[in-house]
């Protein structure tokens, strides 16, 4: 018996949602294409939802750019997430033949949505923020405004006292980024669990978090920049008010408080592992810092099976970091232990999840690994 199935209705347009369509007409074949950033060539980020489905039938989608995206050896051994609830996300086998990323599915309900990692919408960052400020020592200490004019919440943790240790964690200055929103609600949640760890560390520091860097880019879809086209973490030597006023903004809070340790939380699309990227390029880079970066690998190495340190990026050579991203900007600024911290937007091949994947909910536990961390280190960062 031969089926027809339905046309299918593909919308992108909703937060987060990227998708152009290039050819619908066969519900068994269809050819879509990622949109770029707006003001800028960088793509690899989709979102997008099909009404429509035949249950019980087979659907194929293709993105038939892929192979054109800024990080084209991202997709060899990616598989796509999907959803048909937007809370239960989970990998759908996708194979990438050098120019296109195809993935099919066997239809179980009508709707689904299709995303290039599990999206963390603004609803649940307002959500985030509101439930935030209702945890015992935690306030809203000051907000930026995107290029676009969306709020860029700062909230600290702790009484603010001049002599404790000032931690910073920042997270999605690359919007497509979406696991480091996912931590950063980890760290919301550790603070309003309040166990041990949380109060040591409270005795002798104050938290400051700035959950979603580019809330433009991420409504809009983006992989890589801001409204203007700007890479935010390619702006930490020239931040303007005009192009890049969400660093603007970090950079003077930064000054007001003071940093003691810094973490730019991450996703990299082609390293199936978590790993940090450190100082070791900066000028002025010393042996203290050195023995600290070294301290936070061997101890996040012991508290979770989720942390490495064999794969990651190559090593700076001495006097020949890009002072322009954030991690190197801030250590040298600031002479502290400054750190990014990257997560996978494929599996983690150390501790695969063949459902998920790596998920925002490791994403969020990965956030209490870090915590104990720092607690354990408060002490000697200064």
């Amino acid at each position: 018996m031969t089926v027809t199935l339905s046309p299918l209705q593909i919308d992108c347009d909703f937060d987060s949602g990227n998708i152009q369509v290039i050819d619908a007409s066969n519900p068994a074949q269809v050819h879509l294409a990622i949109r770029p950033d707006t003001n800028s060539g960088h793509f690899q980020w989709f979102h997008f939802k099909v009404s429509g489905l035949t249950p019980g039938q087979a659907h194929r989608f293709s993105l038939d750019n892929a192979g054109q995206s800024s990080y084209k050896n991202a997709w060899s051994g990616y598989n796509a997430v999907a959803s048909y609830d937007q809370q239960r996300w989970f990998r759908v086998p996708s194979q990438f033949d050098g120019k296109a990323l195809a993935f099919e599915i066997k239809a179980e309900q009508e709707q689904i949505w299709f995303a290039y990692f599990e999206p963390y919408p603004r609803a649940r960052h307002n959500q985030l923020i509101e439930r935030a400020q209702q945890i015992a020592g935690v306030e809203l200490l000051a907000h930026g405004r995107s290029v676009q004019g969306r709020d860029i919440p700062l909230l600290r943790a702790g009484n603010g006292a001049p002599g404790k240790r000032k931690l910073w964690l920042i997270a999605q200055q690359h919007p497509g980024e979406h696991m480091a929103e996912w931590f950063m609600e980890g760290v919301i949640d550790q603070l309003q669990a309040n166990d041990s760890t949380v109060q040591k560390l409270l005795e002798k520091a104050n938290l400051y978090l700035i959950p979603n860097m580019n809330p433009d880019g991420a409504f809009l879809g983006h992989l890589r920049t801001n409204f203007k086209g700007k890479d935010l973490n390619r702006a930490w030597q020239d931040a303007s008010v005009e192009l890049s006023p969400e660093v603007f903004f970090a950079q003077a809070q930064m000054k007001q408080y003071g940093v003691d340790a810094f973490i730019d939380v991450h996703g990299d699309e082609e390293i199936p592992h978590v790993f940090v990227a450190a100082c070791e390029g900066n000028p002025g880079y010393s042996p203290r810092l050195a023995k600290l970066e070294e301290q936070f690998r061997t101890t996040l190495c012991s508290v979770t099976q989720d942390f490495q340190t064999a794969h990651g990026y190559s090593r700076d050579e001495p006097g020949q970091a890009n002072t322009s991203l954030a991690c190197n900007a801030v250590g040298m600024a600031h002479d502290c232990l400054s750190l990014t911290l990257e997560m996978p937007f494929k599996d983690h091949d150390d501790a695969p999840d063949p459902v998920a994947g790596w998920s925002g909910a490791r994403s969020k536990r990965l956030a209490g690994a870090v915590l104990e961390t720092l607690a354990s280190m408060v002490d000697g960062l200064r």
